[in-house]
């Protein structure tokens, strides 16, 4: 009896290990991820500090106000007390949800970056749905084939590299906007004017992820557990789709949290282009006005949903692959 308790005892301990080391694993990248938004929090406190002239006219960009309005900047950010002081004000601001004001655009910034980035997150999921998607058909459609299937598409992932987002948008807006209006010119908000900013801003990443993705199923594909697949009789498309695509897709979800912050830098250029509203035009717009409260607050925006990313890629690794969830695995 005493053997039996043993034995369940030692099997639930075992059990429970690969929880307890992914948990703890899972704690430690996220209190990294807490230090980098620290990090990017003090960065942006100590640019502030670090413009030449008064703070006050930073804050203010080019905005012309009273020197009430000027005292009562002073007041906020506690410019006359010691910079200690200020920034711990800062921190608490910010743990409040307070991302300072715009003067050029006489809100608080919070509230335009509310109004602005759910335009450019809808355009950052459609560029990242379409990217994974092409560069997931292209690599399944070119892995292992005959040079003259697979030599074409090689060719056009390396143009697709090389052609700059900006050029990209222009040539879609050209030829299927302008001659075969088959889509909106600009400023669209709809579904038929989110087709081609999308596909300006995803191509380029399709590229780099079928690239990688093709390099990774050729390999995985001369695995053995591979070919004891194909053995038990399993047709290639099956092989290919339910057992080699699983394991080689690893590096394209690492790919993909990385270039998350080329996406964000893109929709910039993408939606300055096709004259859509979000974040990439109210930064341009801020950098004009010299707003520095709206542009240091969009980098730390930016900078957290890029650790949140991230930390989600993270948290995917062991539901794609079931070994990592052994202890060891999990640290790597």
């Amino acid at each position: 009896m005493e053997a039996g308790v043993t034995v369940t005892l030692a099997v639930r301990t075992s059990a429970a290990a690969p929880a307890r080391a992914a948990a703890l694993a899972l704690l430690r990248r996220t209190g990294s991820a807490v230090l980098v938004v620290w990090g990017a929090i003090t960065l942006t406190f100590v640019a502030l500090h670090s413009i030449p002239g008064d703070i006050v006219d930073a804050v203010l960009g080019t905005t012309q106000v009273t020197p009430a309005i000027r005292a009562r900047i002073v007041s906020d950010y506690a410019l006359d007390q010691p910079l200690t002081t200020q920034y711990a004000g800062y921190l608490g601001r910010l743990l409040h949800g307070d991302l300072g004001r715009s003067y050029s655009q006489g809100m608080p910034v919070s509230t335009l970056i509310g109004q602005q980035a759910s335009s450019t997150f809808v355009l950052m999921l459609a560029a990242i749905l379409f990217a994974l998607v092409l560069a997931i058909v292209v690599a399944v459609a070119t892995a292992n084939r005959p040079r003259w299937l697979r030599g074409p598409a090689v060719t056009a992932e390396v143009v697709s590299l090389a052609v700059p987002s900006f050029w990209l948008g222009i040539l879609l807006l050209t030829v299927f906007s302008f001659q075969l209006h088959w889509f909106p010119a600009i400023g669209a908000s709809g579904l038929d004017g989110l087709v081609l900013p999308a596909i300006s801003l995803g191509l380029a990443p399709a590229a780099m992820l079928s690239q990688v993705l093709r390099q990774g199923l050729e390999r995985v594909l001369d695995e053995p557990f591979i070919v004891t697949a194909r053995a038990r009789g399993l047709r290639p498309a099956v092989v290919l789709v339910r057992h080699a695509l699983r394991h080689a897709i690893l590096p394209v979800v690492t790919l993909t949290g990385w270039l998350f912050g080329a996406f964000v830098s893109g929709a910039v250029v993408v939606e300055n282009v096709f004259s859509r509203q979000g974040l990439g035009r109210l930064t341009t717009s801020a950098i004009g006005q010299r707003d520095f409260p709206t542009v240091s607050a969009i980098v730390l925006v930016a900078a957290v949903v890029y650790i949140v990313v991230n930390l989600l890629v993270d948290v995917l690794y062991p539901l794609i692959d079931p070994r990592l969830r052994e202890p060891g695995a999990v640290e790597r």
